[in-house]
């Protein structure tokens, strides 16, 4: 049976009603955004796949715009980090643009809305603008300046773009209708003054844009056709028209705003300011710390951009806001990682076995499989002698009958190798294990094709031979946040539920096929979980990074 067509989704209807009317294929046009005061994160990521999704679905250009109209939080660095993100996703724009590339238009227009009664130049402070908005049930009142004469609005608008005019000293407003329901219409502000360097226009500019004159007329100086942003702008979508309806000529093409709906990542903030607060307070190490859920932070714990475009396809687009579990992000990351990642052998928590009836300092090569999941991935050698690590959990002096791992009198097989028993074990004055005892097989290698290779046993353990080990810093991860909705209590600061255990360090053993392996590698540390090489790892001291564990685990730590 033919596999049914996908659906579409709310945006893309939007869409085809579009091309059904009035609109061509040649006039779709798409954006991205982002303000350079941050850096982007997992719902940012939604957004791009959305709208660089639309561009390859529709064979249409997509611009990377720049919303650059603050100077106090925006900075090179963040348009930096923002472009290396959309572009390991795996998207090109079509156009790199910036917000700041329109200030002389935006500007321009500003004079010619003050010409034709539009616009005009408010002296109050902040406060008392706030205080004669009125509420959503009482109509605002008119500032004291509504009705200041076109010549002195343009004379002290010039005075606020030359810096003749203190920095709190006055604003331009737009004048629309003090008594709309929507209290965004109620003569919004335009422009403040601001005496700050711009990251790139440095001191040009003693005045700035505020987000709503800005964003729709940058969206119509790019010929924009949709312009996607999420619910809180619904309101905006009303002040957007009235904009674009007072700079645009009859008859011109004008963008459109839709809505869509946020989804939120449980156990995960995406607040910028508070990201920002986890790393300037040192909750985390940095913008990348792979506990963030920037994009960054996934790329350096080992997510990659196959999983994330697959968890933002996965969880689409909708007109509500729901709770989307973490767990969800994290099985699209093993989904991926299990097709790619070849297997190898580290043991995080190790104890010394011994194999007594194995002929001291000799070795073998044996032979292991890359990969599973991929027939072309071959396969390695790994070192094999009489003293080996195997993790501590995976042995017990006694045991019960649903315990498939090693004991004493009772049969294993090592991956790759041979079948053991354990025989009896050594302690220290404490009574902690040190040394397990144990006998081979040695017919019963693993793919040798005799009888004895063939025997069934319960279990197979992972191991790493003592000799040849690799010595790694592993490092790891966890949930940031202990509850789902870490801001969601307003009695609570959100601090109050980081998790003590988001990160735990160890230093584990590798087998030495590793000690090449660069910054970025990802591997699976067999029946442990996906790892990756960390930034930070050295040929002297390898680190590793926890993406994630084979199987969700949080649910039964909880």
């Amino acid at each position: 049976m033919a596999e049914g067509k996908k659906s579409l989704n709310f945006i893309e209807q939007i869409i085809e009603e579009d091309l059904k009317n009035d609109y061509k294929k040649e006039d779709l046009k798409f954006r991205f955004p982002p303000e350079p005061n941050g850096y982007l994160h997992i719902g940012h990521a939604s957004s791009i796949c959305l709208n660089f999704g639309l561009g390859e679905k529709y064979d249409a250009p997509v611009n990377l715009r720049f919303d650059d109209t603050n100077p106090m939080k925006e900075e090179q660095e963040y348009v930096d980090a923002i472009k290396r993100d959309v572009e390991w996703l795996g998207f090109k724009w079509a156009k790199e643009c910036y917000a700041s590339d329109y200030f002389q238009q935006l500007y321009d227009w500003a004079v010619e809305m003050i010409k034709n009664g539009d616009a005009y130049v408010d002296s109050q402070t902040s406060e008392e603008i706030a205080e004669q908005k009125g509420t959503p049930t009482e109509p605002g009142k008119m500032s004291p300046y509504r009705d200041r004469s076109v010549e002195e609005n343009l004379e002290l608008f010039e005075k606020m773009k030359n810096g003749d005019t203190p920095e709190r000293g006055h604003v331009l407003r737009a004048k629309i209708d003090m008594a709309s329901p929507n209290m965004l219409m109620r003569d919004p502000v335009m422009y403040r003054c601001l005496h700050k360097s711009h990251h790139r226009t440095g001191s040009d500019w003693k005045i700035y844009p505020m987000y709503d004159w800005a964003h729709g007329e940058s969206d119509f100086i790019e010929s924009i056709s949709h312009s996607f942003c999420t619910l809180e702008f619904l309101p905006h979508r009303e002040l957007y028209n009235w904009f674009v309806e007072k700079v645009s000529k009859p008859g011109e093409f004008k963008p459109k705003q839709r809505e869509f709906a946020r989804r939120n990542l449980s156990h995960t903030i995406v607040s910028k300011r508070k990201l920002l607060q986890l790393v300037e307070k040192g909750f985390v190490e940095s913008w990348d710390d792979p506990r963030m859920p920037t994009i960054s932070g996934l790329r350096r714990r080992g997510y990659t951009p196959e999983a994330i475009r697959k968890f933002a396809d996965s969880i689409g687009v909708g007109k509500r806001e729901n709770l989307i579990d973490v767990s969800h992000l994290e099985f699209c990351a093993r989904e991926d990682l299990n097709k790619i990642a070849p297997r190898v052998m580290g043991v995080l928590d190790p104890v010394k076995l011994v194999i007594t009836n194995y002929p001291e300092g000799e070795e073998e090569w044996l032979e292991a499989e890359n990969n599973p999941e991929d027939e072309s991935a071959g396969s390695r050698q790994v070192p094999f002698s009489r003293e080996l690590y195997i993790e501590k959990e995976d042995f017990k002096e006694s045991a019960n009958r649903k315990f498939f791992r090693l004991s004493l009198g009772k049969e294993v097989r090592l991956k790759n190798a041979y079948i053991i028993k354990g025989e009896e074990v050594v302690k220290d004055s404490e009574g902690n294990i040190t040394e397990i005892h144990c006998t081979y097989d040695s017919k019963s290698k693993s793919g040798s094709g005799t009888e004895e290779s063939m025997r069934k046993v319960k279990g197979t353990l992972h191991w790493v031979s003592v000799k040849h080990a690799l010595e790694a810093e592993i490092r790891l991860y966890d949930r940031l946040f202990s509850v789902d909705e870490p801001d969601g209590d307003k009695e609570k600061d959100y601090l109050d539920f980081i998790n003590p255990e988001s990160l735990e360090v160890v230093t584990g053993y590798l087998e030495p096929s590793l000690k090449d392996a660069k910054e970025q590698d990802k591997v699976q540390f067999q029946r442990i979980g996906y790892f990756c090489v960390d930034r930070d790892s050295t040929p002297d001291k390898p680190v590793f990074n926890r993406t994630v564990g084979l199987r969700d685990s949080w649910s039964k730590k909880q």
